[in-house]
């Protein structure tokens, strides 16, 4: 039987009158890529930012590898191995993309941020960041400041600065957003090669990437999971294309 690596149970999330989250469950096995869609404001976005650690649950708990994490901080979770990417960017632009990876390592490790000691003449910090930006293929660009490279690049940094934390769960919310033709395709390549190797959530506007790389797909809509099932489930499933794509509008799923 798989083991369980992620249990959602319950979780609730409101803000003022909005429910964000309206009782989320769901169990996640090592090894899956699980996608989680719906429309915008579905709360895919604060259910990532609960899993992380960047919003606390009105309810619910969330355990991770056996560890009930509802309550620990980021950084605790980062140790137990959660991992995540954001949504919009969040690099130094006047850093090199070694530096920022390296940066990312000295967090995780707990060391404090020594701007006026660059974080990539350590040994150990720099070979970790290396490493991490061979793996999302950007080795080539590791001295290259980071103003200097395309949105592409930069997507391919931040998975490559979750990477270098030694993760055992990466929580991806739209890596493949704002990118163009040939550099989705390459992220689309990059993440069906992780999915080999790492228990992957992945929150995603772009449906053939979706169908491509998902084991299992949940389909959010105001705050509640409405379906979870394999993707070929999910496009069979009339209450999925009604209130997520609307009765007249489902091309989306035909992919």
């Amino acid at each position: 039987m798989t083991e369980m690596l992620l249990q959602i149970e319950g979780l609730n999330k409101r803000f003022g009158g909005v429910i964000a989250s309206d009782n989320v469950t769901l169990d996640i096995p090592e090894g899956e890529l699980h996608a989680v869609i719906g429309p915008n404001g579905a709360g895919k976005t604060t259910l990532i930012g609960q899993l992380a650690g960047e919003l606390a649950p009105d309810a619910g708990r969330i355990i991770f590898a056996g560890t009930d994490v509802t309550a620990l901080p980021v950084w605790r979770r980062s140790l137990l191995g959660l991992a995540r990417s954001f949504q919009v960017t969040s690099l130094f632009p006047d850093f090199t993309a070694l530096d920022n990876v390296a940066l990312a390592v000295q967090a995780h490790a707990g060391h404090s941020f020594r701007f006026w000691k660059a974080a990539r003449r350590e040994r150990e910090l720099r070979e970790a960041a290396l490493a991490a930006l061979d793996r999302v293929g950007m080795l080539d660009r590791a001295a290259t400041r980071v103003s200097r490279l395309s949105h592409g690049d930069h997507r391919q940094i931040e998975i490559a600065m979750a990477l270098a934390t030694a993760p055992r769960l990466l929580l991806l919310d739209e890596p493949m957003a704002g990118l163009g033709p040939n550099e989705s395709a390459r992220m689309l390549t990059l993440l069906q090669e992780l999915k080999r190797q790492y228990t992957i959530v992945l929150i995603e506007h772009d449906m053939e990437a979706v169908f491509a790389l998902a084991d299992r797909l949940s389909v959010m809509v105001y705050g509640r999971v409405i379906a979870t099932g394999a993707p070929d489930a999910i496009r069979a499933n009339a209450q999925v294309r009604q209130a997520y794509l609307g009765e007249n509008d489902a091309a989306g799923l035909h992919v």
